[in-house]
């Protein structure tokens, strides 16, 4: 009968279709199109429309209503509905004899071809089973028909399809639990994308919500839905390396250079030796004694240091600065390639650089004892150490030596009378230290602990101040104070570095912090970041009128922009203004600051991991200041490591006083370092 003419009395066995579910109830009175029903063994109380309800068996007319389905005359329990169940020897006989003779049953005609269609029991059980994953038979308005044979083969299909999925669902839930490598390829491609999916949040990228099953996974694998512990699992799997850093996720460095950049830097090393344009202007400068000097495993070199004399016996200080846009030009796919980048990336393991290596620590690099394309500036001090002279010219050197900051402080030191210009180079850098300090600069030199890694793992390097390393930093400062000073006289849009004017702590009451971290701290924490534009302005803890970086175009993509500018207005060229500039330096910024964040991460975590490995748990420290009084956050300085670390500082130390630091907790994968600190 169609549904909305459904008539049903107390005590009726029903079937309930109820929000996807299949339950058995009793009647226990009707109030129009709704009925009061005892749903399930438990009775449970609950009132349905009509259409939500088929007729299983009517209540016998010589029987009192029943309240439950346990009571007579229905007699159901649990154990009897199992027992009731059509066999499918019986099932399958019926399908295919309605197959062979199509017809529409009601419940009790269809009960009848496999059991006996008067009985509630079997009635209760069959009716049940249509509503299960079965699929030989519809039910339609309480009538059983037999699908076609070809429904039939294709729901088992599909049922054979979704058993397996469940049980490749159950073995990625079981992968995760048990914490063991996998092999990616042997996934789903749903499950590869949920890997994907893992890799993005653990890089910290959380804009694509987990599904829910992958939620459910990661519950039962006891795994918090954050980065950390998300990385944490990753590795257990084999699929994050233990010292990827998250932020190093997705970069045009982790990608490294294309195959296609690769052929054309090395095409540009073939080409090195010949004729390139602007050669024919270059002087030769091949016979000045040339040294470069960096840090032994240094292999990008962009500066060298020679010392000539006048006529007069006037001192003549070259920096010769490398020049790669020899070889790479503007806008060419290396150049902004290397745009996108911004600079080199300098980490623990070793260097992710600007340009590909072959041309990096080949011919842009000033190699010893190799004839190179620079472009060379020549400084004249005066008594006073302010410039007296200075000239810039493209040209040719040919470095003599490859000096190590170690070797060089040696030469200084000794000054052997063959070898005296690197002592007359530290005396002229002096003068001019002297100078800068005089208008104000700021020495903040001290030691500098870093960790970088080796073939035995993390290991600590403490960076000294030194007279060569003084003398590089001070050649370098001075060839951008004297470009700045062209760009302003020429008028010239250059990528100008400055730092406003800071209001430092009196003089006596910096005397009495203890010379060093402590006194450099107290300074620092007065200072403006620097900033960068294209006009000058003063630098105020360099103590100049206005500056650039000019000295590393290999690694600084801004230092090639200074170059270029300088080289197109020397020749007359068209050299970009300070909106065209302005623009360029603003598509840098994001890829600069990329770059910051990915050092810094890197030092921190390589700090973590070498932590992990320290037997020693405590050092003495210097309390700097606080960071956030609230929470007892306070900087410290630790001179035995030359770092300075927040830490939680007990009691209420003043800056210089000192403290036991002790390590608390460390986790390289959670990125967790946390100290404590006390008198």
């Amino acid at each position: 009968m169609p549904a909305a003419s459904r008539r049903f009395t107390a005590g009726d066995l029903v079937g309930l279709h109820d929000d996807s579910r299949s339950l058995l109830a009793v009647v226990v009175a009707e109030k129009g199109t709704r009925l009061d029903l005892r749903v399930g063994f438990e009775a449970k109380a609950v009132q349905r429309g009509v259409r939500q309800l088929d007729l299983i068996a009517a209540l016998p007319g010589d029987q009192p209503p029943p309240s439950r389905l346990s009571q007579p005359p229905w007699g159901l329990s649990q154990e009897a509905l199992q027992q009731a169940v059509p066999s499918p020897r019986e099932l399958g006989a019926a399908w295919l004899l309605l197959l062979d003779e199509p017809a529409s049953l009601d419940l009790g005609d269809f009960v009848d071809l496999i059991g006996d269609g008067g009985d509630p029991i079997q009635r209760a059980a069959s009716w049940l089973w249509l509503q299960g994953p079965q699929t030989l038979f519809r039910w339609r308005q309480q009538q059983v028909e037999a699908r076609p044979l070809l429904d039939v083969r294709r729901l088992r299909r599909d049922a054979r399809r979704q058993k397996l999925a469940e049980q490749r669902r159950h073995q990625w839930q079981d992968a995760l639990r048990q914490r063991q490598p996998i092999d990616p390829q042997q996934l789903e491609p749903e499950q590869r994308q949920q890997l994907a999916l893992l890799r993005e949040w653990a890089g910290g990228d959380i804009s694509r919500p987990l599904p829910d099953d992958l939620h459910r996974a990661l519950q039962a694998a006891h795994c918090p839905i954050e980065a950390s512990p998300i990385r944490h699992l990753l590795v257990d799997l084999g699929q994050w390396e233990r010292h990827h850093l998250p932020s190093l996720e997705n970069t045009t460095w982790q990608a490294g250079f294309s195959e296609e950049l690769e052929g054309e830097a090395r095409r540009l090393v073939d080409l090195a030796a010949t004729e390139r344009p602007g050669d024919e202007r270059r002087r030769d400068l091949t016979g000045l004694h040339t040294v470069t000097i960096d840090d032994e495993d240094t292999r990008d070199i962009d500066d060298g240091l020679s010392l000539e004399r006048g006529a007069d016996g006037t001192p003549r200080l070259w920096i010769h600065i490398a020049d790669p846009g020899r070889l790479v030009a503007a806008d060419s796919p290396l150049d902004t390639e290397a745009r996108r980048r911004a600079s080199s990336l300098y980490l623990a393991r070793g260097s992710l650089p600007m340009f590909p290596e072959v041309l990096s620590t080949g011919p842009m690099s000033l190699r010893m004892g190799q004839r190179s394309a620079a472009l060379s500036l020549w400084v004249e001090l005066a008594s006073d150490g302010t410039v007296a002279g200075y000239g810039l010219e493209p040209s040719w050197v040919q470095p003599a030596y490859r000096l190590s900051y170690a070797d060089a402080d040696e030469l200084i030191e000794l000054a052997p009378p063959q070898e005296r210009y690197l002592e007359e180079i530290h005396a002229l850098m002096e003068l001019r230290r002297r100078w800068r300090l005089a208008r104000g600069a700021l020495n903040l030199d001290q030691p500098e602990g870093r960790i970088r890694c080796d073939h035995q793992g993390a290991q600590l390097e403490i960076t000294e101040p030194s007279p060569s390393r003084t003398m590089v930093a001070e050649a370098m400062i001075l060839a951008g104070a004297v470009i700045a000073q062209l760009g302003q006289t020429q008028n010239l849009a250059l990528p100008y570095r400055s730092q406003l004017a800071a209001e430092l702590p009196p003089e006596a009451e910096l005397q009495a912090l203890p010379a060093g971290p402590v006194r450099h701290a107290a300074i620092k924490r007065c200072l403006s970041r620097g900033l960068l534009g294209t006009s000058p302005a003063p630098h105020f803890s360099l103590g100049l009128p206005c500056y650039v970086q000019a000295t590393s175009p290999i690694r600084r993509y801004n230092d090639l922009l200074v170059q270029r500018q300088l080289l197109a207005h020397q020749q007359g060229e068209p050299v970009q203004d300070e909106a065209q500039l302005g623009t360029l330096l603003s598509e840098l910024e994001g890829a600069i600051r990329q770059g910051l964040q990915i050092a810094r991460e890197d030092q921190r975590h390589w700090q973590q991991v070498w932590f992990e490995a320290q037997e020693q748990h405590q050092w003495p420290g210097l309390f700097l200041r606080w960071l956030r009084p609230q929470d007892r956050l306070g900087l410290v300085h630790l001179p035995d490591l030359a770092m300075d670390l927040a830490a939680e500082c007990h009691g209420d130390p003043s800056p210089g006083d000192g403290l036991l630091v002790r390590l608390q907790q460390v986790d390289s994968l959670r990125d967790l370092l946390r100290f404590t600190a006390a008198p």
